[in-house]
């Protein structure tokens, strides 16, 4: 394997997650109750023979009485137990998109359901990272995913079939997210839910082409974020999911992996300097789409403190 596909490759895994772990946020219920059982283990590092086999346990999954959470942060677990976006949670900096993963796997006591699992994470998180935070609300600088004059450019994805080949209504969100990479250093990351993301870099290398299928036009907006320098939220009004295909230079993809703790080389002294959210924009326009400048007020999560690795099990 070239260095260069090395690098793809690595690049597609980190900036593929990106949509690809984002999903099933619940709603805050009136009880706080905790999990029966929780086990809570360092993720198997991924590695170049884990992405070529085209399966890895990431994403979280409930079903039934069971919670499969693979291959996430404190960070993204922070996110998914106060159903906030990741640019929402301020505190401690050691706890960026590439540091340590964890594996979780809990039981949900009798009569809990999935709208539950949230308020069980927080319990969770409290006793085994010893994870303090607050809550404040204040304005901040945003971009306003809005439609353009022009109007949407983007199919809508088709709907699931109902004659009983739709998956099973009991299993929310997948703990399996299989990637495959092909010779030139594409990759394809796709969940059990119906979200895949298809990569394929360009001929020159200056950049790379997404095609996205089934992605809501919130989770489009969260995926975007990290390109600019402000949050993206989705004020649309759009309710579908959609079939997405764009543009976005490598210099800014690989600044995304760089900020995220990945293995990606340093910036070229000698390129030619680019508009660092220039293909963003430009990816907008040619989806019919418009990122607007505001003020919003946004709830964040302050961490007061937190431990690196959890207590034993």
């Amino acid at each position: 394997m070239t260095d260069n596909m090395r690098m793809y490759r690595s690049l597609c895994v980190c900036n593929g997650l990106i949509f690809a772990a984002l999903s099933l946020h619940g709603q805050t219920p009136a009880a706080a109750p905790t999990f029966e059982v929780a086990s809570i283990r360092p993720s198997a590092p991924i590695t170049p023979e884990m992405v070529q086999s085209g399966k890895l346990h990431a994403g979280m999954k409930i079903d039934g009485a069971r919670v499969d959470i693979g291959n996430y942060t404190l960070l993204q677990l922070i996110t998914k137990a106060y159903d906030v976006k990741s640019y929402q949670v301020q505190g401690l900096p050691w706890m960026v998109p590439m540091a340590q993963r964890f594996d979780v796997i809990a039981n949900l006591p009798a009569g809990a359901t999935k709208e539950q699992v949230p308020q069980m994470l927080r319990a969770l998180l409290a006793d085994r990272f010893k994870l303090v935070i607050h809550e404040e609300s204040k304005d901040q600088k945003v971009y306003a995913l809005v439609v353009a004059k022009s109007g949407i450019k983007m199919k809508e994805t088709a709907p699931p079939p109902v004659d009983g080949t739709s998956p099973n209504p009991g299993v929310t969100g997948s703990s399996s997210v299989s990637i495959n990479t092909s010779k030139g250093g594409g990759s394809e990351v796709s969940t059990g839910t119906g979200l895949r993301q298809k990569m394929t870099p360009s001929a020159d290398g200056k950049s790379m082409h997404f095609e996205i299928s089934k992605a809501s036009m919130a989770l489009f907006a969260e995926g975007m974020t990290p390109l600019v320098d402000r949050p993206i939220l989705d004020m649309t009004e759009l309710k579908g999911d959609y079939e997405i295909a764009f543009d976005i230079s490598m210099q800014e993809l690989m600044a995304v992996a760089r900020n995220a703790g990945a293995n990606v080389p340093p910036p070229d002294a000698n390129a030619e300097a680019s508009d660092p959210q220039g293909s963003v924009f430009t990816a907008m326009q040619g989806l019919g789409l418009k990122l607007e400048p505001r003020k919003a007020p946004l709830k964040m999560i302050v961490v007061e403190k937190a431990e690196k690795a959890p207590t034993e099990n």
